[in-house]
């Protein structure tokens, strides 16, 4: 089975590979801890190795968006590898996800996708790119505008940078201030992940605090 690539199948195929854990063709591939992506008739099972540049960007990210939603007062939920699947048509499983505002209703805490026609499409979604930058800037940027997220950020591991855009009539623009977080700008996310080289964590969290404090 090819995996790290996008290939041609039918929406049955991918379900019934998402609900095996090994290949089904037997070749042994463990795919357990593998990602899920499937739009328009295409799917991608990753298999790239998540080292602690990814880990850490991804923990600095979260940590910025969730402090600022909390000293704002802004209701959210946040959902870290969870799959969102619009049945029959196309599925993500972005390494971030938020529910943000106060009429979004809180998915069940299963072990089964998101079926976003029923409980809706997160407010604002991340990928962390050390090693898939072009096909989370290609491919799934245009998986999550279909899906009909509000917000899709890229983040630059090499470069310690984000890259944001707002969806909106079936396409997205560039935005270096979040829509869906007013207030946040990209480089406050950018300078907390600078800091994050030679800073702990409680010292980017306090800085944090006092940045965002009204």
């Amino acid at each position: 089975m090819e995996t790290d690539v996008w290939v041609p199948a039918r929406w049955e195929d991918y379900g019934a590979i998402c609900d095996r854990q090994h290949d089904p063709n037997g070749e042994g591939l463990d795919l357990e801890k593998a990602r899920y992506y499937y739009d328009n008739g295409w799917m991608r099972i990753e298999m790239a190795a998540l080292g602690p540049g990814h880990g850490r960007s991804n923990s600095i990210v979260s940590k910025v968006i969730s402090l600022f939603a909390t000293l704002r007062m802004i209701r959210m939920v946040e959902l870290t590898n969870t799959s969102f699947r619009k049945p029959g048509e196309r599925e993500g499983q972005p390494d971030i996800a938020f529910y943000l505002g106060s009429r979004f209703t809180l998915p069940p805490q299963s072990n089964q996708p998101v079926d976003v026609q029923r409980y809706g499409v997160p407010h604002l979604v991340v990928e962390i790119a050390s090693t898939t930058l072009s096909d989370d800037l290609g491919q799934k940027r245009l998986l999550y505008e279909r899906l009909g997220v509000q917000e899709y950020w890229v983040v630059n591991v090499a470069a310690q940078t984000v890259l944001a855009f707002a969806v909106e009539n079936g396409g997205s623009r560039e935005i270096r201030e979040s829509l869906v977080l007013p207030g946040l700008v990209l480089d406050t996310v950018e300078a907390a992940m600078a800091r994050s080289q030679t800073e702990d964590d409680g010292t980017i969290a306090r800085w944090l605090i006092q940045t965002f404090q009204p």
